[in-house]
């Protein structure tokens, strides 16, 4: 069973909902591209993902990645596929029609990558990083660099890896061993070796664009250090550099898409951006694809709530409350609250992703200040909470999703295994989702005392919140302002609380969310409600009864850790 891409609810969400095409026709590269050029593209995405890319997923699985002596042959079809992804334009649809792309807004490029991932991760995970890449050659790379390698980038004809991690150092970049030295042409030699490098070999394009972490001779100790070299698998004239693909891992899922152990043996690179400042020019990358990541969770949750919803449509079991036969497993009211509650995490998951890519496109284009600087609020505050969030509820919803083919689930021939297999990855990659919770609560929040946090909530956009939903805003900020005092007397405390600080600030968001969603459903803007309410009012009642009491509970342990900190400060004082 075969999932098939929402193109009707996603068109609702997009134009009703966040009224998108007037939002992006107000900023000068998109003013050309109307609702109806966008709903082409989406259907014609939809075409593609569901023609070429979802039949693929079971075979990719199956098969899987071979390596042989240093060559990685992806499975059948794999190739074909993605030879025609780039050449019929879909990896370049959000990039500069300059640089090859076509210049639609960011949003498109959201869609259609939320939907490959739920149609076949691991086949997905090879374009992940095209356009994270696209941004770091664009933005940092000297215009030599740009003029080889940007068109490439862009149409997807040439694929990318983003080479951090190595074996000792895990996510402490800080670590990084990787030596680069300059040479008297301007290139460098690199030296050293990366792991658990997505599609760092492959059979899929002639191609690969490696962008390496390594140090120069002269850097400084730590992550201040690190410098970002431009490795390419082929060298201009057509020579195989000394880049080596020792093996691929075996892993839990993600069979159809390689990771590899990378050995760079004195392999030609070229230094991109400033050196010892290669983290600034890699975050751009790596914060595009934790936004792409967030996405990955909603496909995937999407995919599985699918094969759930037919599923439970079909199978009959005992006897639902007050039926005299058997019943369709939908008619079982634990069915319909595991169904209901993963209804309103996608939705809700939707509007705040694509109101992010919005705002992306809103940060980078805006002619008003003002309105840049917020929308740069709400992208570093809210993506490590997208990565975050949507990821566990990817996996933990899929999970739930599998429970209802009870043990039809567990075995392969219904699919929904593999989507929680494949989903697992996604909570640790892009940065760990404890590492998210880190990011926003002490880099982002506390770093101004909660002032940026408390002005994005004070600013949220649309209708008025209902009284639970101001309360639990209040109870956000109010939390907050405590824990930064707390902090300055525990310091330890902020990495106890952060993944339950997270978690709570998602919450929020997804409460916003369905009121915006609610509102457009039930007629409040003006525009005529859906012709399936209910479509929308069932997830809304799932939303309120069985997700928001979850920020009772996530303030509730936030507010007992923060008081047992502040207890601390009379105690050392009286001892001084």
């Amino acid at each position: 069973m075969q999932a098939r891409q929402a193109l009707t609810d996603i068109q609702f969400l997009l134009t009703e909902v966040l009224q998108a095409p007037a939002r992006w026709q107000a900023l000068a590269p998109f003013a050309d591209t109307d609702g109806e050029l966008a709903a082409q593209v989406l259907e014609e995405a939809a075409k593609f993902v569901d023609s070429a890319v979802a039949p693929l997923q079971r075979t990719g699985d199956e098969v899987g990645c071979r390596f042989d002596a240093g060559q990685v042959h992806t499975p059948p079809g794999f190739r074909d596929a993605y030879q025609a992804f780039w050449q019929g334009g879909w990896p370049a649809l959000a990039c500069a029609p300059e640089d090859g792309g076509q210049g639609l807004p960011a949003v498109l490029e959201c869609v259609l990558f939320e939907w490959l991932a739920g149609a076949n991760h691991g086949w997905t995970m090879a374009p992940g990083l095209l356009h994270g890449a696209y941004e770091c050659i664009k933005h940092h790379a000297s215009d030599a660099l740009k003029a080889q390698y940007l068109e490439k980038v862009a149409t997807g004809e040439w694929l990318a890896t983003m080479c951090l991690t190595e074996a000792h150092a895990g996510s402490d970049l800080g670590l990084v061993r990787t030596r680069a030295v300059p040479q008297p042409d301007g290139s460098a030699r690199v030296n050293g070796s990366k792991i658990f490098i997505s599609g760092g070999e492959h059979d899929l394009t002639d191609n690969i664009v490696h962008l390496v972490l390594a140090r120069l001779p002269d850097a400084p100790a730590g992550p201040k250090g690190l410098s970002l070299f431009l490795v390419p698998k082929v060298l201009q004239d057509g020579t195989r550099n000394a880049v080596v693909c020792e093996r691929i891992e075996e892993k839990m899922g993600l069979h159809g898409s390689p990771t590899c152990v990378m050995r760079f043996d004195d392999a030609t690179g070229w230094l991109v951006g400033e050196p010892n400042k290669g983290l600034a020019a890699m975050f751009v990358m790596m914060n595009a694809a934790r936004l792409h990541v967030g996405l990955q969770g909603i496909g995937l949750l999407e995919a599985a709530w699918q094969k759930a919803s037919a599923y439970a449509a079909e199978r009959r079991q005992m006897r639902a409350p007050g039926a005299k036969d058997t019943s369709l497993i939908q008619d079982h009211p634990v069915i319909r609250r595991t169904l209901h509650t993963q209804r309103a995490w996608i939705d809700g998951g939707r509007v705040l992703a694509y109101h992010t890519a919005l705002q992306l496109d809103i940060a980078k284009h805006s002619t008003d200040a003002g309105e840049r600087a917020a929308a740069q609020r709400w992208c570093a505050l809210v993506t490590p909470v997208l990565k975050a969030a949507l990821t566990d509820q990817g996996f933990h919803g899929a999970s739930a999703c599998l429970q209802v083919f009870g043990g039809h689930g567990y075995v392969s021939e219904w699919g929904i295994e593999q989507i929680v297999r494949d989903a697992r990855v996604a909570m640790i990659y892009e940065g760990t989702n404890e590492i998210q919770a880190i990011d926003l609560l002490v880099r982002k929040v506390l770093a101004d005392g909660g002032q940026g946090l408390a002005a994005l909530l004070a600013t949220l956009p649309g209708a008025a919140p209902s009284p639970a939903a101001s309360a639990r805003r209040h109870a956000l900020v109010e939390i907050t302002q405590t824990l930064a005092i707390a902090a300055q007397t525990d310091p330890e405390l902020p990495y106890w609380v952060a993944d339950d600080y997270l978690r709570a600030v998602a919450l929020v968001l997804l409460d916003w969310a369905w009121g915006e969603i609610s509102a457009v459903a039930q007629g409040e803007r003006g525009s005529e409600p859906p012709q399936a309410p209910e479509r929308w009012s069932t997830p809304a009642q799932a939303l309120a009864q069985w997700v928001l009491p979850e920020f009772e509970m996530r303030a509730a342990m936030l507010r007992q850790r923060i008081a047992k900190a502040l207890e601390i400060k009379p105690k050392m004082a009286a001892t001084a």
